[in-house]
């Protein structure tokens, strides 16, 4: 591959493995991925050879690399390695909360979860290393989908014009 992704996005991936937020539909080449604070769903697409990933998610779109959902798709698939003991240990986090909170610093956010929930540093950096090293040396391109990315729904009580004047 390429264009590698933030070692975290790994992290992402196993949440939505773990939450069962991945929807996959092999025999249309394509999987349906809900973000963790199930405002959004991603397209990921990929060729019947599968050398080729698409999806509809910012960071493949914008960015260039796999983002989460492509990453949990290639797991699933038996193309990465998935600890699910591991993955099973990131269930329910809200991965758009923390990156806001944390100001886009993915490793602190990390950091956040394994210390909050007492997790074994050294396992989850061992499954998150063997995973980012296979997909450094997985053999597939990256494209961006076709669709622009989902916008993310508005606040209630926010209107996009002033009523009346």
């Amino acid at each position: 591959m390429e264009k590698l992704p933030p070692i975290e996005k790994v992290h992402e991936a196993w949440s939505a493995i773990a939450d069962g937020r991945v929807e996959p539909h092999p025999d249309e080449q394509r999987a349906t991925v809900a973000s963790s604070n199930g405002a959004k769903a991603y397209t990921v697409t990929w060729s019947e050879d599968g050398s080729v990933y698409s999806s509809n998610d910012n960071a493949t779109y914008w960015q260039g690399y796999a983002g989460y959902p492509v990453i949990a798709v290639l797991m699933l698939q038996g193309r990465l390695p998935l600890d699910r003991a591991v993955a099973d240990e990131f269930a329910h986090v809200d991965w758009t909360e923390l990156n806001e909170r944390f100001r886009r610093d993915y490793a602190a956010a990390v950091r956040s979860v394994v210390e909050e929930r007492g997790l074994d540093t050294a396992q989850v950096e061992a499954a998150a290393h063997e995973a980012y090293a296979a997909l450094g040396a997985l053999e597939i391109a990256i494209k961006r989908g076709s669709a622009r990315p989902p916008k993310s729904p508005k606040p209630q009580g926010e209107t996009s014009a002033k009523q009346g004047s």
